[in-house]
């Protein structure tokens, strides 16, 4: 099987080491193409304004000065043109996408654009035991259960322009309580974090928080079962249309 790896931590970041180690029992031809610089927040935008430039760092293992986006297309259009990947995979990200992250997430972006051009295409992610770990985001959980979740995930990939966004629990990995299908929750934005603050020459400046995750009945989405110590498999969609709002709209433009 031949495997591409991307993500938007940067093709140094310790999460696409752990990545590589997951998916090289499943490949006999994997390649990386990652950007060179952290990119988290990107979402799924592309470089139109200025030109890119890739780095050889190895056999098939390719940096670029852009986006996640920017990354798999120049994968597909350029690097690996003529023999497309079977599978991408996107992470091991440092932190979870959860929820509206999803929207805004240069990690499931990438597996956004795979899907997009017809290949299957997982995101992964690991979520942080607390907000501000950074570089102390543990991937105990990741490197633990990730190859069996991989492996399972084979039997089902995405098809149709849909893609599999999987995010691993913040616990060590005996204390994961299991897999849930899930659906995508969304987080209180009246609840919407703005941290505002004053840099040394007095001007203001701010950083973005996250507000609180809606509560469910049972449970049952992607930002709860995460906190309930689950590892969350959330199937998701490029069709953005509202199919129910068609007729309305019919009906209202008489059209």
């Amino acid at each position: 099987m031949r495997i591409l790896l991307t993500n938007d931590d940067g093709i140094h970041a310790p999460g696409m080491a752990v990545l590589e180690r997951l998916a090289a029992p499943l490949a006999s031809d994997l390649w990386v193409v990652a950007p060179s610089e952290e990119q988290s927040g990107a979402g799924h935008s592309l470089t139109l304004s200025r030109p890119l430039r890739i780095r050889k760092l190895g056999e098939q293992r390719f940096a670029v000065t852009g986006t996640p986006t920017d990354s798999v297309m120049l994968a597909l259009g350029h690097l690996m043109k003529g023999q497309w990947p079977d599978l991408i995979l996107s992470g091991v990200n440092r932190g979870a996408n959860l929820g509206e992250d999803i929207t805004y997430s240069g990690t499931v972006s990438a597996a956004m654009e795979g899907a997009l051009a017809g290949v299957p295409s997982i995101a992964l992610s690991q979520a942080s035991a607390r907000p501000g770990d950074g570089d102390g985001v543990r991937f105990a959980v990741a490197e633990a259960h990730g190859g069996a979740i991989l492996e399972k995930l084979l039997a089902v990939l995405p098809e149709g322009r849909t893609l599999h966004n999987v995010n691993f629990p913040a616990c060590s990995p005996e204390d994961v309580r299991g897999i849930k299908v899930c659906e995508q929750g969304f987080r209180d934005y009246q609840r919407l974090d703005v941290v505002e603050r004053q840099d040394p020459r007095g001007y203001r400046y701010y950083w973005f928080g996250l507000g609180e995750a809606q509560e469910t009945p049972g449970h049952r989405t992607d930002l709860e079962v995460v906190a309930d110590h689950y590892i969350a498999v959330t199937p998701l969609h490029l069709d953005l249309t509202h199919h129910a709002s068609l007729g309305p709209l019919e009906d209202a433009l008489g059209s």
